[in-house]
């Protein structure tokens, strides 16, 4: 947006913005590229009153004076914050074509956003010239500072389609007098959806857009006669840009900006700003504007994160963290969202585990034929996910009841059923996000045995309930949540190949055995429950699973009525794809967007370890333990359960 004053001749100064943060947690985006205006600028002009290696960007100094010639640095914009927890290489994050940079030689970043830039500007900064100037305003106004190839003519016109794109603009169109009524208005969005047509021509495929702030609410406007008609033609503005990005064939993430101040402002108190103060008609430092009293930059005690706005037009340092908060929780989502499906595999998983040591306690001592053997189990169940480029870190666990029988009809078989009741929670990311799963699962069996050859069949299906899918994440000093629930369903097969190397009657038994499942899991689509800014419309989700595994199971009888019992396996999995989420704002229906979630691994250890103890000739007591191991998921769980025959 508008740039602000250069107090002092630019060659007088010698200046370069670096950024220290440390780097957050991976994420999908081999870099970020920024396209915008002042409110996205991380330092394109000096700091002329700044400390050395800092560039002026347009909120608040950091404080504990805020004023010029502190040595104070001036806060991050939204963009850098939101590139920070990305974990974006901090090089990446810097200015584009800061002259200071090429007067020292220091090497570029990828924000080409420039304070005072309108839409045609940011266009040409992507597809022509990217241009630092002298403000008109100012001495020697319109002259050139530096000049260079923009984003795509410097990169033959080809995107990099694993970097995630960030378009902010059209607030310069206003102030510099280019709109003037809708039609001027549709003319600049259309513009700035232009810059992203660009970029995913040119083979960009993850574009986040800013809609433009209610320019009514900001100290310029608010309460002045230019207060309505900004509000309604940012209104206007916005109305075309969503109407253009919704026919753009890319992953546009569109960030409601406009709704997210207004919940800002209904309730400042929970972001930390002073609920007391006029939030729209005053702010921090005064310039354009009426400085505000209690925490003004002038005050006694100086507090830009008690305000919005920094100036006439920009944030201060809360409203810039608050709308990196805010995008980030939209970029973030999928990684929660795709462990869903693995959440009911995890439950998949413990039930399978509890049918195959219930069947290993069994071997060679199976009920009579023409009789039944009935089985009750009741256990629980760890399940922790450590973090990926595009997954969550969580911790699950959950208990269960299995309830079944298997009937012997001849020497070498048995067939059986069972069923499970599972009750799963998982709290996934930095925020502890909660997401319970009621799970209900049944199997029927068939099993073969004969001297040393034995094989095992088994068909499962079962209902999904997610009771709750609530999703926390950071916004400013508060903290977000969106609700909702939904359902699914799953249906599995699993078959084993065994040879015992051990005779029938042998005190020990050892066979090797191979082994194949598949499973099908849907998680159906859901909506989130508020029209909030950050509330989400989810789609279906499905995972499949195709495994082959090879491993080897045993037993030894310690006495006449004790035995223990083990088995190991490896296990391949072919459907290791990404897995994606489809996702819409509830407030922006329009515009959906795919983006990566949980990739499963490949390799899977697992094994187990138990002891049958035999009651009565007809009752037995059953522990075991479960494990089961990839590279970024660790599942184990403990069982108990009693046999009967009849």
């Amino acid at each position: 947006m508008n740039k602000q004053a250069l107090s002092l001749p630019f060659a007088a100064c010698i200046l370069s913005l670096a950024c220290s943060h440390a780097l957050a947690a991976p994420s999908p985006y081999s870099t970020m590229l920024v396209f915008g205006d002042s409110l996205s600028d991380s330092g394109q002009y000096p700091d002329l009153t700044g400390p050395n290696l800092s560039g002026l960007r347009f909120t608040n100094r950091t404080g504990p004076t805020f004023q010029d010639g502190s040595g104070e640095a001036y806060g991050p914009v939204s963009t850098t914050l939101l590139g920070v927890k990305l974990g974006i290489a901090p090089r990446d994050l810097l200015p584009s074509t800061s002259p200071v940079n090429a007067l020292l030689g220091l090497k570029d970043g990828n924000n080409y956003a420039v304070g005072g830039y309108r839409t045609d500007q940011i266009y040409d900064s992507i597809t022509y010239t990217s241009e630092v100037a002298i403000p008109d305003d100012q001495p020697g106004g319109g002259t050139v500072l530096r000049s260079k190839d923009g984003y795509l003519v410097a990169n033959n016109f080809r995107a990099d389609p694993n970097a995630l794109y960030f378009l902010s603009g059209g607030g310069n169109d206003f102030f510099q007098g280019l709109v003037v009524d809708a039609t001027s208005a549709g003319v600049s969005a259309d513009q700035l959806a232009n810059s992203a047509q660009a970029l995913q021509q040119a083979g960009a495929r993850y574009i986040m857009v800013w809609l433009l702030p209610d320019l009514g609410l900001t100290p310029a406007s608010f309460g002045t006669p230019a207060q309505t008609p900004s509000s309604q033609l940012s209104a206007a503005f916005n109305s075309e840009l969503v109407n253009r990005l919704s026919q753009i064939n890319a992953e546009i993430i569109p960030l409601n900006i406009p709704l997210l101040i207004q919940e800002t402002l209904a309730n400042p108190a929970r972001f930390g700003l002073d609920a007391s103060q006029n939030l729209v008609g005053t702010c921090f430092n005064g310039d354009g504007c009426t400085e505000n009293l209690a925490h003004g930059l002038d005050s006694a005690t100086p507090d830009p994160t008690k305000l919005l706005f920094n100036d006439s037009v920009h944030p201060t340092i809360a409203g810039q963290q608050l709308i990196a908060d805010y995008a980030y929780s939209l970029l973030s989502a999928p990684w929660e969202i795709s462990l869903l499906p693995e959440m009911a595999l995890g439950t998949l998983n413990a039930h399978q585990d509890e049918l195959r040591s219930q069947w290993l306690a069994d071997e060679g001592n199976w009920q009579t034929v023409g009789q039944w053997r009935a089985i009750v189990a009741a256990g629980g169940e760890r399940m922790n996910f450590d973090d990926q480029n595009s997954a969550a870190s969580a911790n699950g666990h959950g208990y269960n009841l299995t309830v079944g029988g298997s009937y012997r009809f001849a020497d070498d078989w048995r067939a059986g059923v069972a069923a499970g009741f599972y009750r799963q929670r998982l709290e996934a990311g930095p925020r502890d996000s909660d997401y319970s799963l009621n799970s209900y699962l049944a199997t029927a069996f068939l099993q073969y045995h004969a001297t040393h050859l034995w094989a095992d069949a088994a068909l499962t299906g079962g209902k999904l309930d997610y009771q709750d899918a609530n999703r926390k994440f950071a916004l400013g000093v508060a903290e977000g949540e969106e609700k909702g629930d939904t359902d699914g369903k799953l249906w599995a097969f699993s078959a084993r190949l065994g040879f015992d190397l051990a005779h029938v009657s042998s005190a020990w038994h050892l066979s090797p055995f191979i082994s194949a499942d598949y499973a099908h899991v849907v998680v159906n689509g859901y909506s989130e429950d508020s029209d909030r800014s950050t509330a989400l419309t989810f789609d279906d989700q499905r995972r499949n699973s195709r495994r082959l595994g090879a491993g080897l199971q045993g037993k030894v009888q310690v006495t006449s009525s004790t035995q223990l019992f083990a088995e190991a396996a490896h296990e391949h999995e072919f459907a290791n794809n990404q897995q994606d989420v489809t996702i819409a704002l509830n407030s922006l229906p329009n515009i959906d967007f795919t983006l990566n979630g949980y990739k499963p691994e490949s390799s899977i250890n697992r094994a187990s370890l138990g002891i049958s103890q035999k009651l009565t000739q007809e009752v037995s007591l059953r522990a075991n333990y479960n494990w089961r191991k990839a590279d970024d998921v660790t599942q184990q769980g403990v069982g108990l359960a009693v046999s009967v025959d009849f």
